[in-house]
């Protein structure tokens, strides 16, 4: 599959257009930039805590809570678990956190949970289970965990598949909205945005993986080559989906090849609700509040210059590790 430069240029031109009442962002209580996620009307803060691997390295419990419960107290309002994330640990504790501190305060907390099943039923049993776990009767948001090639959407998208419950949980009120995450195809990430009716999605945005020209600077790149920032993303921004990117780091790949602000500020130079990031230390919770409370924009220059660099030495390499990679 191939791009055109017509096609590049009217993908871009949708982003940047699409993304304008994004950056016109206010701050929540405790200083936080919020945006829109999307067509869902809810205002989320920009740095959204990431409850999976990185989270469950705060191997005792009143660790990982007093984590949690900083995180919160900083300002972040989005966090982002899953069923599978060790067995449903993740949502243990994060359903522990907001049971005490409660959901609906001056900032409300947004809570987007991940299933990992294709089939209806099971994922049904699933469902059911997180709520437990969580402690409510209601989620925010419930993502299709991970898309991967074509056949992986057949299967959702089939009669007896999770896409047709999750749309009757949304109708009965079981979900405020519903979304499907993916980091290894932008193509097919594409066509399930276009061809089902989602709230909301979660990619991997980063800057290493949006390289787009070919050597000699032309434009017909193969499915390699091509990226979820210039394939998927203007897919869901044509539909106001709220997009939340993950993988910004690459599972840490790219932390010692650019600055940390710079990964970040490229991310959130998207036209995106919130970044997720997995903060394994206290520290980088205040690091990382510290730089979304002073974001500002990336410049195209900027960002084009680091993307370049970037890119030429690990696209490559990272599309072929996250074509495997399982979240835990």
């Amino acid at each position: 599959m191939t791009c055109s430069r017509r096609e590049f240029i009217q993908s871009t031109a949708l982003t940047a257009l699409s993304s304008a009442s994004l950056f016109a962002s206010e701050v929540n209580r405790k200083g936080m930039p919020q945006r829109t996620l999307g067509r869902t009307g809810a205002q989320v803060s920009i740095l959204a805590f990431g409850c999976g691997s990185r989270f469950l390295m705060y191997k005792e419990e009143d660790e990982a809570l007093a984590a949690l419960n900083l995180a919160l107290e900083r300002g972040i309002t989005y966090l982002d678990t899953a069923a599978d994330y060790q067995d449903g640990l993740s949502e243990e504790r994060v359903g522990k956190v907001l049971k005490h501190r409660g959901k609906n305060g001056a900032d409300p907390v947004w809570v987007a949970t991940k299933i990992p099943q294709r089939n209806g039923d099971e994922a049904m049993r699933t469902i059911e289970a997180s709520l437990k776990r969580l402690q409510m009767d209601k989620i925010d948001l419930i993502h299709i965990h991970s898309l991967a090639g074509a056949d992986d959407l057949a299967k959702i998208e089939a009669p007896d598949g999770v896409l047709k419950r999750l749309y009757q949980l949304r109708d009965q009120k079981v979900t405020r909205a519903i979304g499907i995450t993916s980091h290894t195809d932008p193509h097919v990430l594409k066509a399930a945005l276009e061809h089902n009716d989602f709230d909301c999605t979660q990619m991997a945005l980063n800057a290493a993986r949006a390289g787009m020209a070919k050597p000699d600077g032309g434009f017909g790149m193969t499915r390699l080559q091509q990226s979820f920032e210039t394939v998927a993303l203007p897919a869901a921004r044509q539909k106001n989906m709220g997009v939340v990117a993950m993988k910004i780091f690459a599972q840490d790949g790219l932390v010692d090849k650019a600055p940390v602000e710079k990964l970040i500020r490229y991310s959130l130079s998207l036209p995106v609700s919130a970044v997720v990031i997995g903060m394994p230390k206290v520290s980088h919770i205040e690091e990382n509040v510290a730089l979304a409370k002073d974001f500002q924009k990336l410049g195209k220059g900027e960002m084009r210059d680091l993307s370049d660099r970037l890119a030429a030495d690990h696209k490559a390499e990272l599309d072929r590790l996250f074509a495997d990679h399982v979240d835990g």
